[in-house]
């Protein structure tokens, strides 16, 4: 199913985070869970920060809609990637995943 990138959240665009990164994604089976927990990227810093400072993502809260939000901003010649979140993890992973993969992303059933 297509989900769009800026509504990505936990194992779908932990999933898509790893596509993006070109990882082997096995099918959603029993080992999913498994699977899942070890590729936290956008819940677990020591998986998403890397990439954030490989990829020179810039982290910035944004008054959005009368909440505060996370801005995301990646910059790659003249391209730019921005993408909001809840958390400056999932902005930044939202953001490396559109940079990567597109305005849409097709994830397993099984992750929305």
């Amino acid at each position: 199913m297509k989900i769009k990138t800026n509504e990505l959240a936990g194992p779908a665009l932990d999933w898509a985070v790893c596509k993006a990164l070109g990882h082997h994604l096995p099918p959603m089976d029993e080992y999913k869970d498994a699977w899942l927990i070890a590729r936290r990227f956008s819940r677990d810093w020591e998986k998403g920060g890397p990439i954030i400072g490989r990829e020179r993502i810039c982290l910035d809260w944004s008054p959005r809609l009368a909440e505060i939000e996370w801005v995301a901003t990646r910059f790659e010649g003249s391209s730019v990637s921005e993408e909001y979140g809840p958390t400056p993890l999932v902005a930044a992973m939202r953001c490396y995943v559109m940079s990567q993969l597109g305005h849409e992303v097709e994830v397993p059933e099984e992750l929305k």
